[in-house]
């Protein structure tokens, strides 16, 4: 209560003649700055006594003194297993298939069918995201309807049936054996509930168009983070094109468009929410590719990851007493249950689309696919929920997809170039 005084103060003025967001007008309760603490304070009620029992095992030597039938469960949580790989490509990726013997017109169809799979997945998530956050639910002629607002019960919707289909995938299929300590899972698990929450709260104050191409600039960020968490270094191409990405988010961000109304009016809110995405999704991303310098697949890094984010998100959820609240939010509106389902359902299968594209075409093409599903979710957001776009907001768009292309290219050709280096001289490595 004594912090809510001055959530106001961080607000900048609105424009002139602008209304407060609907979103900012229920209770301050519901402000996102608030609710952040709330959930931080939640996943922070599992992660102390976590950490603590984690350096207690630690300092008693657990490995060599410990004994009893909990013994392999916290060698596996708090141990693993095995070393970590020499070699990072060892457990980062599985093998790309070589399409040996196999015609054209197979490997085509493969091609088409990843890239629908990826593109059916992820624009009709992108439009259901949109449709939950900014819509309401039960409208009449008589009663306005009513917003859902608890954007973590949709992180945990999500990472429930992720959890689900990953473990079901590592139970009937071969994998290899798991080495890493359980629970550094939990630090990209946190950073991914954050970002995910971030994410999500973002569409309550920005277009879903600002929102694509914010993602398309954490490029530069997860080039900040690479060098800081796994000390990469980068060409001169990485730079100028992160660069281009900048100038085309800024020109689109500063064009104004006529008419605009509340809903596509980027506030300060939004910029924060969006740069909290960015910096905790650059993170995950960069210690995901830490933790697979153990021997691991994908899916097993989707799965472990997964496991904490679940636990996270219902513990805090429970604390808050905002699971009942989110299910009878459910029951009284079938619309939104439909649309909250099938929102996990796109996410889930758009992760398996995503290692099977990997798997049998490489990184290069999955890129491209993605790319081009980005400019697709703009321009079906425009088209079904009515966003304008300036001139040089459109200019704008375009520099960051030429930019997103032209990356795609050069490190396809430095690829190429580093195959036929003599032995002994290695590349720079990229991102």
């Amino acid at each position: 209560r004594f912090c809510l005084p001055l959530v106001p103060a961080s607000l900048p003025a609105m424009a002139t003649g602008e209304e407060i967001a609907p979103a900012l007008q229920d209770s301050w309760g519901d402000f996102w700055l608030f609710r952040f603490f709330v959930n931080a304070a939640g996943y922070a009620s599992i992660v102390v006594p976590g950490f603590l029992l984690i350096q207690y095992f630690k300092r008693r030597n657990y490995l060599e003194t410990g004994r009893g039938i909990c013994f392999p469960v916290i060698k596996s949580c708090v141990f693993g297993s095995e070393v970590k790989s020499v070699h990072q490509d060892d457990g980062s990726l599985p093998l790309r298939a070589e399409p040996t013997e196999s015609s054209t017109a197979r490997q085509v169809f493969k091609l088409l069918f990843c890239a629908a799979g990826l593109q059916a997945s992820y624009l009709t998530w992108g439009v259901l995201q949109e449709r939950v956050m900014t819509r309401t639910y039960g409208a009449t002629e008589t009663d306005p309807g009513e917003k859902f607002k608890d954007s973590q019960f949709l992180v945990f919707m999500n990472r429930i049936l992720a959890f689900t289909v990953a473990g079901l995938y590592c139970a009937l299929t071969k994998q290899p054996r798991h080495g890493a300590p359980m629970y550094k899972y939990s630090f990209a698990s946190l950073s991914n509930i954050l970002s995910s929450w971030c994410q999500y709260e973002a569409l309550k104050y920005i277009s879903f168009p600002t929102q694509v191409l914010a993602k398309a600039s954490k490029v530069i960020p997860v080039m900040m983070m690479g060098k800081l968490v796994s000390r990469k270094s980068y060409e001169y191409w990485e730079y100028l094109t992160a660069a281009l990405i900048s100038v085309g988010v800024s020109m689109f961000l500063l064009s104004s468009a006529p008419n605009r109304t509340v809903s596509t009016v980027t506030t300060f809110s939004g910029i924060v929410l969006l740069a909290g995405y960015i910096i905790f999704d650059s993170f995950t991303s960069n210690w995901q590719d830490a933790l697979f310098t153990y021997k691991m697949s994908p899916v097993q890094m989707m799965f472990g990851v997964n496991v904490f984010s679940c636990l996270f998100t219902v513990g805090s959820l429970l604390e808050q007493g905002a699971l009942l609240e989110s299910l009878h939010f459910m029951a009284r509106h079938s619309e939104f249950t439909a649309h909250a389902v099938l929102l996990s359902v796109c996410s889930a299968c758009g992760q398996l689309f995503i290692f099977y594209t990997i798997n049998q075409f490489g990184a290069a093409v999955f890129t491209i696919i993605m790319t081009l599903r980005q400019a697709f979710a703009i321009l079906l957001s425009c088209l079904i929920y009515g966003h304008t776009v300036t001139v040089v907001g459109g200019l704008g768009i375009a520099v960051v997809f030429v930019a997103l292309f032209l990356r795609v290219y050069a490190r396809s050709r430095m690829k190429k170039r580093s195959k036929k280096l003599p032995p002994g001289e290695t590349p720079v490595q990229k991102v």
